[in-house]
C-alpha cells in the first residue's frame, strides 16, 4: 500500500481509493489518490481501505455490494471499474444509493480481439503440444519430424461463431476475416455492421450457429440470461472438430462440460483466458494438451491498460466535477 498521504496536505480534498495500482497513473485534479498496491487486498482491508472516499476505482475481482458501499460510507459519489465488464457491481443497489457506476469499454477492445484470436490459432495449431515436445529430450532423442507429425487445423473458409457482437466481437471477427474465415454472429437484435464488408457475416440463432460452427468465440457479457449459456446440452450440439474460445467471463461457459467434452474427445480445443471460478481453473483443462490457457490478461497491453486509466480518471474527475462522466453504467 502507498504511504500515508502528506499531512500537510489539507484533508478537505475529496479521496479517490485505487483498490491496486494500475498501468499508468489515475490522475485526478483537486481530489487525494490513493492507492492500495500491487497486491491484491484482502476483503477487510479492501473495505478500510475505501473508507471515507468520494470515489473508488475498482478492479473487475472487487465485490461492490452493500457491504462495499456501507464500508466506504456517506461521501462516496462513484465507483469507476478499470474494466468494460461490470459484473462485480449490484447495479440496482448503486443506483438506490445514488452511486455513479462507470467503466472503461473502448480501451479494452484491440488487446482482448488479440488475445482471442492467439487463443484460437493456437488451439488450432497445437501450440501447447508442439511447444512441450520441442521442450523435452523426446525432440533431440527422436529427430526431426516426419510430415504427418503434429497436424493442425487450417482456419481458410472455416466459420468463425461470434456469440456476443459488441466491439470485441467485432474486432475478433475483422482478425478472422483477415485469416480468410467466415464469420457469422449470435446477438438479441440485427447488427447491420457485422453484415456489411468487410465482414460480411451471418447471423445466426445460437442453437443453429453452435451446430455449423467450426470455431466459437465468446464475448457475451455476464448475467443471469449468460449463466452457463454455453451448456452441457449445447456444447454436445458442437462439432468434434470445433474450436471453443472464451475471453468474456467464466461462467458463461459450464467449464465442467467443456473440459468432459475435450477429454472425451469431442473437441478438437478450447482457448480461455476466463474460467467459471477463478482462479481456479478446471483439473483436466489444466492438464491436458488441447486446452491453451491465459490467466484473465485479456486487455494486457503496455498502450491499452494505460488508456484504461486514462479513461478511469475521466470518469472520476467528472463524477467530482457534478458532470455527466464519459462512461456511466448507471
Amino acid at each position: 500500500m502507498t504511504p500515508d498521504p502528506d499531512p500537510t496536505v489539507s484533508d478537505s480534498r475529496p479521496i479517490v481509493a485505487v483498490t491496486q495500482s494500475t498501468p499508468g497513473q489515475i490522475r485526478v485534479p483537486g481530489a487525494e489518490v490513493r492507492e492500495w498496491g500491487d497486491t491484491r487486498p484482502e476483503r477487510a482491508e479492501l473495505l478500510e481501505f475505501i473508507r471515507g472516499a468520494s470515489v473508488v476505482c475498482t478492479m473487475f475481482s472487487n465485490r461492490v455490494d452493500a457491504e462495499f458501499l456501507d464500508a466506504a460510507g456517506p461521501e462516496l459519489r462513484g465507483v469507476c471499474n478499470f474494466a468494460v465488464g461490470y459484473d462485480n457491481f449490484d447495479l440496482d443497489l448503486c443506483k438506490q444509493r445514488g452511486v455513479i457506476v462507470c467503466n472503461t469499454p473502448d480501451a479494452v477492445t484491440e488487446g482482448t480481439a488479440n488475445i482471442a484470436f492467439l487463443l484460437l490459432l493456437a488451439a488450432a495449431r497445437r501450440l501447447i503440444e508442439a511447444d512441450r515436445y520441442a521442450r523435452s529430450d523426446a525432440y533431440p532423442a527422436n529427430g526431426v519430424l516426419g510430415m504427418k507429425d503434429f497436424m493442425g487445423q487450417d482456419l481458410v473458409g472455416k466459420l468463425l461463431l461470434i456469440v456476443g457482437a459488441g466491439r470485441i466481437g467485432y474486432a475478433t471477427a475483422l482478425r478472422a476475416k483477415a485469416f480468410g474465415m467466415r464469420i457469422g454472429y449470435v446477438a438479441r437484435s440485427r447488427h447491420i455492421d457485422f453484415e456489411m464488408a468487410p465482414l460480411g457475416a451471418e447471423r445466426f440463432e445460437l442453437d443453429e450457429g453452435l451446430c455449423q460452427a467450426d470455431a466459437i468465440s465468446i464475448h457475451t457479457p455476464l448475467s443471469p440470461a449468460t449463466r452457463h449459456l454455453l451448456s452441457r446440452e449445447r456444447i454436445a450440439t458442437l462439432k468434434p472438430t470445433a474450436i471453443v474460445v472464451n475471453t468474456a467471463r467464466g461462467p458463461v461457459v459450464d467449464e465442467a462440460a467443456l473440459a468432459e467434452a475435450l477429454q472425451a474427445g469431442r473437441l478438437w480445443g478450447v482457448g480461455l483466458d476466463v474460467y467459471e471460478n477463478e482462479p481456479k481453473v478446471h483439473p483436466i483443462l489444466r492438464e491436458h494438451p488441447r486446452a491453451v490457457l491465459t490467466p484473465h490478461i485479456g486487455s494486457a497491453e503496455e498502450r491499452w491498460r494505460a488508456a484504461m486509466a486514462d479513461i478511469v480518471s475521466e470518469n472520476a474527475a467528472a463524477i467530482l466535477a457534478g458532470h455527466e462522466p464519459p462512461n456511466r453504467v448507471v
